[in-house]
């Protein structure tokens, strides 16, 4: 009787024929009178109901539920998606409303009473339809900002394990870990997608991800609306970002370290990177320092064999000094051109991340400059 009710209210509205009822009811099993025992289920139906206006004989053969396409969860929903896309563009937050008690029709899998394969050919649309509802119901929140970010998180990671080639669900989850404050790990999952595709599918990541990697390399800081211009306003040069170059080659693995170098630049002023040479502490570090949200400086000291050259070095990087060439051997300085005094007072009113490169040669000079 679930079936037959099922097989009604899908079409709510519009009579359904003996021959699709009795192949929604019982599938490849019917049995020997369908027409017959179709109407004693009828009946049965009715008396459950409450009447015999309930479902309606149609003229043509067949039944009729007297239901409202509204009255039937599944149309509702349709509606209410339908509403909620029109939403979504200039009201974010009523979208997710809307998209949210679209999805909160939903029991369980659609149509599961149907008989099979009745049950997989009409399940199909309203299944993809509300996957979909999902992703816009997410987006809606996104944009909407009443939903911590780092609180959609779950569903887009079961999104993604369900559908792992789905690159636009993939720059949701970028975008998601970029707001909640986590560009490290944005940067880790976004070099997780890219092996995905690559593995998988032998592609590389599309536009919209690649334009967000870029995105997250060189984060941009958040910017107060302008005044109105008038005719005597001077805009002074924008505070250039850093000098971090971007590298034309991906960086691949090292997600732990990472991560946990995301962690403590959150908390510490000082962090130290040891290991041999050669094993990549360098452009851990530049990854690292191009994902924070201060600007990157890159303090080149390989070439230095005088301790007392770090803090020029220090300053050519910043873009300080006429002359990037540093000395080996300096005159003695006074208060005016003191290196580190130069530094201090440049750095006093600014936040900025030092990234100081090849320093176990000059270790002591950079341990008192830092």
């Amino acid at each position: 009787m679930r079936a037959l009710l099922a097989a009604l209210a899908l079409r709510a509205g519009h009579p359904a024929s003996v021959a699709e009822l009795a192949d929604d009811v019982w599938g490849d099993d019917p049995p020997q009178d369908a027409p017959a025992a179709l109407q004693a289920l009828v009946a049965r139906l009715r008396r459950a109901l409450g009447g015999r206006d309930t479902v309606h004989a149609a003229a043509t053969g067949g039944y009729r539920l007297a239901a409202a396409r509204d009255d039937v969860d599944l149309h509702r929903f349709n509606h209410l998606a339908a509403q909620g896309d029109r939403e979504l563009a200039a009201d974010p937050e009523t979208a997710a409303r809307t998209l949210r008690t679209a999805l909160s029709l939903w029991r369980g899998p659609a149509l599961a009473d149907l008989a099979e394969p009745a049950r997989t050919a009409h399940a199909a649309a309203p299944e993809a339809r509300r996957s979909a509802v999902l992703r816009r119901r997410i987006e809606a929140d996104l944009r909407g900002g009443a939903t911590a970010p780092a609180e959609l998180l779950p569903e887009i990671e079961a999104l993604v394990h369900e559908s792992p080639y789905d690159e636009p669900l993939r720059a949701q989850q970028l975008r998601a870990l970029r707001a909640a404050g986590r560009p490290a790990d944005a940067l880790a999952a976004y070099e997780r997608t890219r092996r995905v595709l690559a593995d998988g599918l032998g592609t590389d990541p599309g536009p919209e991800l690649t334009a967000l990697h870029a995105e997250l390399l060189r984060p941009r800081p958040p910017q107060a609306p302008p005044d109105e211009p008038t005719a005597d306003t001077v805009h002074p040069p924008e505070a250039p970002r850093g000098n971090l170059r971007p590298r034309l080659n991906s960086f691949v693995g090292r997600e732990p370290e990472l991560a946990s170098l995301h962690d403590d630049l959150t908390r510490l002023r000082l962090i130290t990177l040891t290991g041999p040479g050669g094993s990549g502490k360098t452009r851990l570090a530049e990854h690292a320092a191009a994902a924070h949200p201060e600007p990157g400086w890159l303090v080149e000291l390989a070439r230095l064999d005088h301790p007392a050259a770090v803090p020029g070095a220090v300053l050519s990087a910043l873009g300080l000094r006429e002359n990037s060439l540093v000395a080996r051997e300096t005159p003695a300085p006074t208060a005016a051109t003191d290196p580190t005094t130069r530094l201090v007072e440049h750095c006093a009113h600014r936040s900025l991340l030092l990234v100081l490169d090849n320093c176990e040669h000059v270790v002591e000079a950079a341990a008192e400059l830092t």
